[in-house]
């Protein structure tokens, strides 16, 4: 996992719900090309058409909310979120998305310091996000180790498979 994200920022306001992320509509698609077509589809359209990999989602309260469909989370891995940002999280949709590698931050405030199209950096070490157009920053709690250890990963799947090669692999040799 790199310790630095840098990316495009898109705005989101509070009590973004997993319905509003990818419509309960679409819960019978398992491809994630074809999921990612629909992210945000009514919230914020042109996101689906627009977005590119690596950029990041900053937003206000309560992001993730409702149902604790994989479905959310999956759809933003697909089209490639950098990390999502937010005042604060659904605990569901934070644990789905830490397990899915995608590096989900709580910064109280930083839905106040950012505009749609500003960039945003993230320092995983430090523990800060700051504006590149502005240059504001603030702080937040690091992750725990252990959620560290999950996107260093690449998420839940991969650590488990790696965790599991491992035990198989004979000290010494090589997987």
């Amino acid at each position: 996992m790199q310790t630095l994200i840098e990316g495009r920022v898109w705005v989101l306001g509070r009590d973004v719900d997993t319905d509003g992320i990818i419509s309960g509509k679409y819960l019978t698609i398992i491809d994630p090309e074809e999921l990612k077509k629909h992210v945000f589809e009514i919230a914020l359209p042109e996101f689906a058409r627009n977005a590119r990999r690596g950029d990041v989602i900053v937003a206000d309260e309560n992001f993730g909310s409702g149902s604790s469909r994989e479905h959310a989370p999956q759809a933003l891995r697909a089209i490639g979120v950098g990390a999502i940002v937010a005042d604060s999280f659904a605990r569901i949709f934070y644990r789905n998305s830490i397990n899915l590698g995608i590096p989900t931050i709580e910064a109280r405030g930083v839905r106040a310091l950012f505009e749609a199209g500003d960039t945003i950096r993230i320092d995983m070490t430090r523990g800060t996000v700051t504006n590149g157009r502005t240059g504001r920053s603030l702080s937040f709690p690091p992750l725990p180790p252990h959620l560290l250890s999950l996107l260093e990963a690449g998420g839940l799947v991969e650590k488990v498979r790696r965790e599991l090669a491992a035990r198989r692999t004979p000290a010494g040799s090589r997987p």
